[in-house]
């Protein structure tokens, strides 16, 4: 029998930490993105295979195209809801970019601890009401969760488009390097201008 919502705030231990429930969490995305994103870039649902490495995936994990479509959200500070068509990523946050990859690239966790500060700052909750034990955890951490999404939602729209438009944009070493300088100069831009005082 399935447990309820305050039955699962039980089995949650007191002292256990904010991020590590987040962590437990999966993340879902638009089912729209598996095939014209995640399948172009990753191996996402190819399973490990010597193979793999032989098709030209950029990425290895659908888990890192999804950083990296939050990451875009994020500097472009743009979120879209997801849609009812949707799945689940398929690994708990806690479990991205633990391990080396058989692309040569190194474990990054602490990425993880970069995307639960930056969902904190940009997450709207009165973490007072958090401590307080008026908010539940478990609903914080579900928020963290919503406002990632919707980052990633809007950044895998963008990738799809670049895509769209080149199928190779992404196979460049600087891709994912001009997408988020762009996003970084246009902010810089804004808020320089916001600075400029306005003509009598």
């Amino acid at each position: 029998m399935a447990k309820t919502f305050s039955e699962i705030e039980d089995l949650i231990k007191k002292d256990e930490k904010l991020i590590d429930i987040w962590g437990r969490k999966d993340a879902y995305f638009e089912t729209k993105y598996e095939q014209s994103v995640l399948r172009v870039l990753s191996d996402y649902g190819i399973g490990a295979s010597e193979n793999t490495t032989a098709k030209g995936k950029i990425l290895g994990s659908g888990y890192e195209v999804y950083i990296m479509a939050f990451f875009i959200g994020l500097y472009a500070r743009k979120k879209l809801p997801l849609s009812d068509e949707n799945k689940k990523l398929g690994q708990p946050i806690n479990k991205w970019g633990n391990l080396d990859s058989k692309k040569f690239r190194k474990a990054y966790s602490g990425l993880r601890s970069y995307l639960f500060i930056a969902l904190v700052a940009m997450t709207e909750i009165d973490w007072i009401a958090v401590d307080k034990g008026d908010v539940k955890v478990e609903s914080a951490a579900s928020a963290l969760v919503t406002t990632m999404e919707e980052y990633a939602n809007y950044g895998f729209s963008v990738m799809e488009e670049k895509l769209k438009d080149d199928p190779a944009y992404f196979f460049s070493n600087r891709a994912f390097l001009d997408i988020f300088l762009q996003l970084t100069d246009k902010h810089r831009v804004a808020e320089e201008n916001d600075d400029i005082p306005e003509e009598l």
